[in-house]
């Protein structure tokens, strides 16, 4: 475990999930989050960052909203909602934890792939900086998770590689040769990959690629964060049981 200075401590951010949009009224209103104590993380943070679920609608699946953590006390449920007294943990005990400058980030930071989000951990930094929740919680690019797993299994493929077939000019993302057969590997991000018109690039591309003799895996990002070695078993069903070669 990686122990965390002062500065780090004062730097941590716990992302907390905002269940309805009345929820986000609340914090902006009353200047409070609550968290069932059951649930209550036992590590220190400074920062709470806000995760606007689908409830929110087209705006939702985001974190737009930090905010810093000045107090907190624990009070059962009933005090803090006294209106519905029907609800399950009515009584159970709650942090409530008072915040102050409610701050927008630059750019809201999407679930693109998309992931279930509960509490986690970042910093300041990170939380400032990063796009999507992939980069917020430093999970790597789904090529370098590809290629980790392919040398691990001794898979020797090249990357980035350009090939020209049918007179036309194609960056694979990965490309193992062996004894004559030919796998071309493409990682697919969601977004980039989501739309019609690149969808039809993609099997214009496998059609030329296949028609040349190359055996096509796409991996979707998805599966390669959650499932990776479901798609290593993809490519080495795809592979002569022979050495490989890098292409030159």
């Amino acid at each position: 475990m990686v122990k965390v200075t002062r500065r780090g401590e004062r730097e941590t951010v716990l992302v907390a999930v905002l269940p309805r949009p009345r929820d986000l009224a609340i914090l902006r209103r009353a200047h409070w989050y609550r968290i069932p104590l059951a649930f209550m993380p036992k590590r220190r943070f400074r920062y709470l960052a806000f995760y606007e679920p689908a409830a929110f609608g087209r705006a939702g699946k985001c974190i737009r909203y930090y905010a810093r953590v000045v107090r907190r006390r624990i009070v059962p449920r009933i005090r803090l909602l006294p209106r519905e007294t029907r609800h399950p943990r009515a009584h159970a005990r709650y942090a409530q934890l008072f915040v102050k400058d409610l701050t927008a980030l630059p750019h809201p930071i999407r679930n693109t792939v998309p992931r279930r989000v509960s509490f986690g951990f970042t910093t300041l930094p990170a939380l400032r900086a990063s796009r999507n929740l992939l980069e917020l919680y430093w999970v790597p690019p789904t090529e370098e998770i590809v290629a980790r797993h392919l040398a691990h299994l001794d898979i020797r493929a090249t990357r980035e590689v350009p090939v020209v077939v049918g007179g036309k000019r194609f960056r694979l993302d990965f490309a193992i040769v062996a004894n004559g057969h030919h796998v071309a590997i493409e990682c697919d991000n969601e977004k980039a990959h989501a739309g019609k018109a690149q969808r039809r690039k993609d099997k214009a591309k496998d059609a030329t690629l296949r028609r040349a003799g190359w055996r096509v895996i796409r991996l979707r990002e998805r599966d390669i964060i959650e499932h990776p070695d479901a798609c290593m078993k993809r490519i080495q069903r795809a592979l002569p049981i022979s050495s490989f070669v890098r292409m030159s």
